[in-house]
């Protein structure tokens, strides 16, 4: 008998540990709205808590890269746009008013430069099927003279990217664009990030997504804007 309530006592830390473990697992669980398809935590991130969300997948998935190569790609809170004050659902449906949250003039986002190939805003995301349904939730941005771009990369040669900018007066692009793109009058970049498919997985949380995506909002021409108060870059996460 007194081997059995020994055996019981050793055993009952483990049963409550596997209870933290389900509680914990369900609390993380609980952000996903696998009906609207979305991570509701990054409605709730404030800019530092953003840079820390990215440091930390960026970490997880760039064990490969030294620790130089890490902090090329690694970015600041100040360089990202707090939008916590945008409370609304982060459906496609409400994406034009979130865009237009964060525009001084929200008429302009029917605009584009007269120079082709030069938007004002680029949406990242992670997938083709979903920059096609961006394009279409952003269409009331596009006329016959203005485009709305879908330029993802693993769908569109790079030489095709470049034809086409050339040719089109440009407002929204989404995708991963080439470095053909004029980035002159470029005055957002909006990472889709609450969105999430049908495993639960949204852009950071794969490495073949999150580290491309990485890359990208860090690069040269865009770090030194993101605190430019003169020319400033927005970089939101949707």
């Amino acid at each position: 008998m007194a081997n059995l309530k020994r055996r019981a006592e050793e055993a009952a830390p483990e049963k409550t540990n596997k209870k933290k473990r389900k509680s914990k697992f369900s609390a993380e669980d609980e952000s996903l709205d696998t009906e609207l398809g979305l991570n509701m935590l990054f409605s709730r991130m404030d800019n530092q808590l953003l840079a820390d969300y990215l440091a930390q997948k960026i970490g997880r998935f760039g064990t490969d890269l030294s620790p130089v190569e890490l902090s090329d790609i690694t970015v600041s809170a100040n360089a990202i746009t707090d939008s916590t004050v945008f409370t609304e659902q982060r459906t496609l449906e409400k994406l034009p008013d979130f865009l237009g949250s964060f525009c001084k003039n929200p008429d302009s986002l029917a605009k584009a430069s007269k120079k082709k190939g030069n938007p004002h805003s680029i949406i990242v995301t992670g997938a083709g099927l979903r920059a096609a349904d961006i394009v279409r939730a952003v269409k009331k941005f596009a006329s016959k003279e203005i485009a709305v771009a879908k330029l993802f990369a693993k769908h569109m040669k790079v030489d095709e990217q470049v034809k086409f900018l050339e040719k089109m007066r440009v407002s929204i692009v989404v995708g991963t664009p080439a470095r053909a793109l004029s980035l002159e009058g470029l005055h957002r970049v909006v990472v889709d990030a609450s969105h999430i498919d049908q495993k639960k997985r949204g852009i950071m949380d794969m490495k073949d997504t999150m580290m491309p995506l990485a890359k990208f909002i860090c690069r040269k021409e865009f770090q030194g804007r993101y605190t430019d108060e003169e020319k400033p870059l927005s970089l939101l996460f949707f």
